[in-house]
This record gives structure tokens, C-alpha cells and sequence, in this order.
């Protein structure tokens, strides 16, 4: 086990998908000796992700939009851990309706989880981060918040302003020792890709390099963000996409 992440405790949310970005991060960031807490709404496999590490770490029931529940997690990594280093706000849902198809109510959902689940996030967990002496933040964002064409229009929208709140949290946060960056995944082969077959190769045509990427290669980037290595690395997007963007 290479252990560059000896002792640090880090959080990451819908993280209960087995075969999904978040456990894939969770995964990694384990091997690398960080316990992990694996949090996720209930009715998942975020026990089954949690009890499989190479650390063996813990599961959180959170679902991101409440901010009780967020205070919970925090309570608990605070008693059990003292700490927390790292954070990995994952979590996110899909909705694929344009502009004049968008209900209000389904636009607030996206924005909920995507945008406020972000905020919450960061408000709940930097102070402990903080009082550590300071730790990553690393913020799901997506291609989706790179360009507007062709992109759903809630789905856009949220992730154009986890860029913003990136950028604003990095900034503030520096002083605390917190570095606070954005990745943006391209086209990655999770669950969240409905149509089977078909839909996957119509997708990987879009992409230059002619196949859909994967969780565990957007893992090896949050893993690089959350370590030493990027330690002069914070305010930045970084697109994780094969050039789909370029």
C-alpha cells in the first residue's frame, strides 16, 4: 500500500455507488492510506464500498441538500477522527431537458443537489479542515460547466457555478490552509450513462479520442489534487476529458 495519505481522513459523497465515480475515489484515495468516510444516501452500496477498502473505513448516510445532516458527518469525524483532510464533493444527479422543458421544480432539484449539496459541503466541513491545519477541497464540476452548447440546461447551469464557488471558496479559504479546486469529467463510462450499449458508443463518437473515460481514471486526478504533490495547486478547473473540450 503506498501510504502518502498515511493518516488523513477523508469524506466523499455519493460515494454509495459501486461501480460509480465516488466509490472509485473513495477506493483510490483508501489504497493510498486515507480513511475514508463514504457518504451517501441509504438503500446504496456505500457499506458494502465502506467495508471493502484498503482502509477500512466508514459509512455516512448524508444526503447533501440538508444541512443537519451535514453537521452529523461532521460530529462524527470529529469525534472519531479529530480531523478532517480531504473532502470530495461527488455527489450529483443528471437531468438531460433543455431549457424550455425544465420545470421549476425539476431545475431546483438539480440545483439542490449539484450546486447547494456543493455549498454546504464546503460551509460544514472547512472549519474543521481549518482547525487541522488546512486540507483540499476538491469539487465535482463537469465538462457541462466548460461550455454551454448542447448541454442540459439545469445540469449546466449548476455546474457552471461550482466553478464560481470554487473559485470564491479558494480564495477565501487559502489563509486556513485549504486548497480548493474543480475537475471536470468529459464523457465517464458510470451508471449515469442510460441506453446500454448504443448510448455508450454514440458518446465515445463525440470524444476525440474515440472512448468514454472511467471512474478510476478520474480517481487518479482527485488523488493527485488531494496530496502533497499539488500542494501550490488551488482555484483551478481541470478538465479531465480527452480533449473533449479542446
Amino acid at each position: 500500500m503506498k501510504a502518502e495519505l498515511d493518516g488523513k481522513v477523508a469524506v466523499v459523497t455519493g460515494a454509495g455507488s459501486y461501480t460509480g465515480q465516488g466509490a472509485a475515489e473513495a477506493r483510490l484515495l483508501a489504497e493510498h492510506g486515507a480513511l475514508v468516510i463514504v457518504a451517501d444516501l441509504p438503500g446504496g452500496a456505500g457499506e458494502k464500498v465502506a467495508a471493502e477498502l484498503a482502509v477500512p473505513g466508514r459509512f455516512v448516510p448524508l444526503d447533501v441538500t440538508d444541512e443537519a445532516a451535514w453537521a452529523d458527518l461532521v460530529r462524527t469525524a470529529r469525534t472519531d477522527h479529530g480531523r478532517i483532510d480531504i473532502l470530495v464533493n461527488n455527489a450529483g444527479i443528471w437531468a438531460d431537458e433543455g431549457l424550455y422543458d425544465t420545470t421549476p421544480e425539476a431545475y431546483r432539484r438539480v440545483v439542490e443537489v449539484n450546486q447547494t449539496g456543493v455549498y454546504l459541503g464546503m460551509n460544514a466541513v472547512a472549519p474543521l479542515m481549518r482547525d487541522g491545519g488546512g486540507g483540499s477541497i476538491v469539487n465535482t464540476c463537469s465538462t457541462a460547466g466548460l461550455k454551454g452548447g448542447g448541454m442540459p440546461f439545469a445540469y449546466a447551469a449548476s455546474k457552471w457555478a461550482v466553478r464560481g464557488m470554487t473559485r470564491a471558496a479558494a480564495w477565501e479559504l487559502a489563509a486556513g490552509g485549504i486548497r480548493v479546486n474543480a475537475i471536470c469529467p468529459g464523457v465517464i463510462d458510470t451508471p449515469m450513462i442510460g441506453g446500454g450499449d448504443e448510448a455508450r458508443s454514440q458518446l465515445a463518437g463525440l470524444v476525440p479520442s474515440g472512448r468514454l473515460g472511467t471512474p478510476d481514471e478520474v480517481a487518479e486526478l482527485v488523488l493527485f489534487l488531494a496530496g502533497d504533490g499539488s500542494k501550490y495547486v488551488s482555484g483551478a478547473e481541470i478538465a479531465i476529458d480527452a480533449a473533449f473540450t479542446a
